[in-house]
Order: C-alpha cells, then structure tokens, then sequence
C-alpha cells in the first residue's frame, strides 16, 4: 500500500512536470509572448494561422539536427535552441531581449544583434505561426517561428 501512495506520487509530480513544460509551448504561449512585446511598441497583436504553424512543424522537423539553417521561403522567420526543458516563453523572450540593441533613432542594431526583436515587433506583420521539436542529436530543442507578411524590409522601421 505504502509502495503503491509511493507510485502514484511519483506519477502525479512527473505528469505535473510534463502538464509544466508543454503549458509553456502552446501556440498560445508562443503567440502572447510575442503580443506582449508587441504591446509595449503600440502595434497590433498577431493572430495565430494555421498554415504558418504547418509550414514552421514541417521545417522544424527537417531540423531536427538542430543546424541553424534558413528555410528560406515566403515568410519571415525566428529560430531559437536551447536544451532540457526550453520553452516557447524563453525562446521568445530570447528573441525580445535583443531590444536592447535596437537603436530607433538611427533605425539599426547596435552593439549586438536586433533583427530576431524587429521581427516579432514588426507593425506590418498580422499572422504567426510556431514549432518546437527535440532534435535527435545532443538533447537539444529546436524553435521556429514564421511571420505573415514578412518583416525587416531595409530602410524601414518596425514600428
């Protein structure tokens, strides 16, 4: 009886952990996070499509080998890695902190990459969608977001 309390409490607390982990990588986890930012620059939120979440589920899987590699195609794109248990909130936040290299008076990054922030806050983007994968190599986890219309246009600002 006392092994089986036993059993049953180790089941509860790693189902827990698992409910933890995958209510941190919902499209509606990668979507808030990403309207938050988008929120504190004044442009509208993102809506989540199902077509961009298809076309990130697809490349992410070709990337499970977890190698930054573009997909280069129609939409704009986020990737993030990291390891263990690394959520949506973190990639995304990843993403978000490169703000502080945004410089708005002279339109570019300075003093560290900014491009992965602009997109997410880019005002003339409406649609998103996301993945995550486990790649197969190194216990690594694999991110991808898409954006619709695309963003980062030279010349332009985001907001």
């Amino acid at each position: 009886m006392v092994l089986s309390k036993f059993f049953l409490a180790i089941c509860f607390i790693g189902f827990t952990l698992i409910q933890a982990s995958l209510a941190q990588n919902s499209n509606q986890d990668f979507l808030d996070a990403h309207n938050a930012a988008r929120a504190e620059v004044g442009v509208p939120p993102l809506t989540w499509n199902h077509t961009l979440q298809v076309y990130a589920e697809n490349f992410a899987n070709k990337r499970r080998d977890c190698n930054f590699e573009n997909s280069n195609g129609p939409y704009g794109e986020n990737m993030a890695q990291g390891w263990g248990t690394f959520t949506a909130l973190e990639a995304v936040k990843m993403w978000v902190d490169e703000k502080q290299y945004y410089d708005r008076k002279s339109n570019s990054c300075k003093g560290g990459e900014c491009l992965h922030y602009t997109q997410v806050v880019w005002r003339d983007t409406k649609r998103i969608g996301c993945a995550r994968v486990k790649c197969y190599k190194d216990g690594g986890i694999f991110m991808t977001c898409n954006y619709d219309p695309t963003g980062n246009y030279d010349g332009e600002r985001p907001f």
